[in-house]
């Protein structure tokens, strides 16, 4: 299948400027597309365009799990990266409102369609957030990699229902609260059961 698309974004390889390609897409390779969240015991993700908590152990599992791979995000997400982009990681942010001009580190896509087409050749992406996001690509998902927090949260956004009837839990490991890590958490892997 050949399909024609007007790239809008920055590529390494791309001038500072927008280019017709004709892109042949091997659909024979495909991504393994996993979500990938830190959630509380009342499902709250965060709050005030903030994670509600702070717990250095999850980021550190976030950073190990994502780094090398493609990364894909909501704008309100994006633009709450403290640093900007994700450094060793492809980011793209999902929007309906594309950016003028070059965008220096991140890609932009208007559609899960354009995502997944920038993704191509990509072996792992995780979606990272926001709800909007979690919610358009949970039913397309191989994988959930949850860290569930043992604790509510006073919240503005939460991670949406999740039928369990679904998945099947792949790994686990529990941890106590520690000096560095206020709350108990458990990483947790799921895979999508087979229809």
């Amino acid at each position: 299948m050949i399909i024609h698309f007007i790239l809008y974004f920055c590529h390494p390889v791309l001038e500072k400027r927008a280019d017709s390609f004709t892109i042949f897409f091997n659909f024979n390779i495909m991504s393994k597309i996993s979500i990938i969240a830190a959630i509380a015991d009342n499902y709250a993700i965060g709050n005030l365009n903030k994670l509600p908590w702070h717990l250095p152990a999850d980021l550190k599992h976030f950073r190990q799990l994502t780094t090398g791979h493609t990364i894909v995000m909501g704008k309100r997400t994006f633009h709450s990266l403290p640093n900007g982009p994700l450094p060793g990681r492809k980011n793209i942010v999902l929007t309906s409102i594309m950016s003028e001009g070059v965008n220096e580190g991140y890609f932009e896509a208007d559609s899960l369609e354009d995502v997944f087409y920038l993704c191509e050749h990509e072996e792992n992406v995780f979606i990272i957030g926001g709800t909007s996001v979690f919610k358009q690509t949970l039913d397309r998902a191989d994988f959930l990699y949850i860290t569930w927090i043992h604790a509510e949260f006073t919240a503005d956004t939460f991670f949406p229902e999740i039928n369990f009837d679904e998945w099947t839990e792949i790994g686990r490991e529990d941890y106590d609260a520690d000096e560095k890590n206020p709350y108990s958490y458990s990483f947790v892997e799921y895979q999508r059961l087979l229809k």
